[in-house]
């Protein structure tokens, strides 16, 4: 069985994944979500997957049984984790331990963000974020548990 993921373990992972200030392009934006959508493919996961960076979505892929939903779970864990500089799991880990769930902010927009599980950012190796891996279908440590494997697949840094 696994550990549960806490929020230094969740920091943790945001400081072993990054990349090199000039290590991320198209094909590495590909690569990611071609190994996480492969992944999904063998689980039969009914996902969709995005990558996004630079201020577009470089890859975006949708399973069967995946919908138009997970599309916009994608884009309010995408926001999350380019307004927070966090994965989404971790703002939802760390806002039920603090009991102040997202939704219970009235600054922030339940349309436009929330803290579930499956957003993942892409980080320098200074830490800055340039855009967001996302994973939408499947409850949200599995969600975001695809996410990691994708990265750490292309960086070659096994969980």
């Amino acid at each position: 069985m696994s550990q549960p993921l806490t929020p230094d373990i969740l920091l943790q992972q945001e400081i072993k994944y990054r990349f090199d200030n000039v290590d991320f392009d198209f094909s590495s934006a590909w690569a990611i979500g071609s190994a996480i959508r492969q992944r999904a493919c063998e689980q039969n996961a009914p996902v969709s997957i995005e990558v996004f960076a630079f201020g577009q979505t470089l890859f975006l892929s949708a399973l069967p049984g995946s919908s138009a939903d997970n599309l916009e779970w994608m884009k309010r864990k995408r926001n999350t984790v380019l307004r927070l500089a966090h994965s989404s799991l971790y703002a939802g880990i760390n806002y039920e331990q603090t009991g102040q769930r997202m939704e219970h902010h009235a600054f922030i927009n339940q349309a436009e963000y929330c803290d579930h599980g499956g957003s993942f950012p892409l980080l320098t190796k200074s830490g800055a974020v340039f855009g967001a891996v996302s994973v939408s279908g499947l409850p949200s440590h599995e969600d975001h548990a695809l996410v990691v494997y994708g990265i750490s697949h292309y960086l070659n840094n096994p969980q």
